[in-house]
């Protein structure tokens, strides 16, 4: 759908519960954009918006917002078994479409929506909002210089105590940011994922979960999910053949910390042990953007809508994403048996 002839873009959200509001809060701090409806169901929720925003208009039904003539874009805050039809909806009416990550439940309902959305001549994007964030954008910064050297592993830890989730697994829970962030920093494409996991309360729903992700050239990545844990811990490590980076989102200061630290082998004809060499050296903290990630991506959104920029978390990046879910779920059911993608 084309846009009005008009330097602003016109916004209504889809479910205002937990992440809802912070995606209106940017929006209306947007110049560029300009929220003009939200819809929830729960009538409380709506109430107290009207009072607080009263120039925007509310409703309990969906069909209002993907029917609105006023509105050129929609953003879809809901769980992610409802995205299908939501994303779908908005889509078929023309409207340019802001989800919440995961893209969608399955691989082939992705691939639905990216071929309506190219139909339709609208675009998605996902929201994967540690994209930009100052640290992921610095550690893409220091890959692609190849300050670390070639990657070999990459190493996630996301743990906490709760929040355990109705529909989905701890897997489709709290790894999608993580992947995506992989997806974005890591250049070689995936070529299969295992994953382990335990379902301790007889929900159907794996609570604490093992996945890793093998690539062509000997990379690995591996994630630790767990809604069990006595402790919340952010933690991604990325080691290369130079460099070695630690990322810790949970640190007030210094997120991303540069190691110069590695190792080098050796080995001699006729001897038999390997020669390993440590190389310890200097660790520095570079300077990040401490600018809102989500501002950023929704910025971005508006200017991926009004251009012809290929956005890096759009529908594309999304099925990847849901891609590597999938193929974890299938090992789960495989006692973790190895899926290629």
């Amino acid at each position: 759908m084309p846009v009005k002839n008009s330097r602003t873009i016109n916004l209504g959200v889809i479910g205002y519960g937990y992440w809802g509001p912070n995606i209106a809060r940017n929006l209306q701090a947007i110049e560029e954009a300009d929220l003009i409806a939200v819809c929830d169901k729960d009538i409380r929720v709506l109430s107290n918006l009207q009072k607080k925003h009263p120039n925007i208009k509310v409703s309990h039904d969906y069909r209002d917002i993907v029917l609105s003539p006023d509105i050129d874009a929609v953003a879809v805050v809901t769980p992610v078994s409802t995205h299908f039809e939501l994303v779908k909806a908005a889509l078929l009416n023309g409207k340019h479409v802001f989800v919440e990550k995961p893209f969608t439940s399955s691989v082939k309902e992705a691939e639905k929506l990216i071929d309506l959305a190219n139909k339709k001549k609208c675009k998605i994007m996902v929201d994967h909002t540690f994209l930009f964030t100052g640290a992921v954008k610095k550690i893409k910064e220091l890959i692609d210089a190849g300050s670390l050297g070639n990657i070999l592993y990459y190493d996630s830890t996301r743990i906490n105590l709760g929040l355990f989730q109705h529909d989905v697994n701890v897997i489709w829970d709290l790894i999608p940011h993580d992947l995506a962030v992989m997806d974005f920093v890591i250049k070689n494409k995936p070529i299969a994922v295992s994953a382990q996991g335990v379902d301790h309360f007889g929900r159907g729903l794996e609570n604490i979960a093992y996945v890793t992700v093998y690539f062509e050239n000997n990379t690995i990545a591996h994630f630790s999910v767990n809604w069990l844990s006595p402790v919340k811990v952010r933690l991604v490590l990325v080691g290369g053949t130079k460099k070695m980076i630690a990322w810790d989102d949970g640190a007030a200061d210094e997120k991303v910390r540069v190691y110069n630290k590695g190792v080098k082998t050796s080995s001699k004809k006729g001897v038999y042990n390997l020669l390993v060499d440590y190389r310890l050296g200097d660790m520095w903290a570079p300077k990040i953007d401490r600018t809102e990630a989500l501002k950023c991506e929704l910025e971005y959104f508006i200017r991926y809508i009004a251009s012809n920029i290929v956005a890096v978390n759009d529908g594309h990046a999304g099925l990847r994403i849901v891609k590597m879910l999938q193929a974890a779920n299938d090992s789960l059911k495989k006692g973790g048996k190895t899926v290629k993608l």
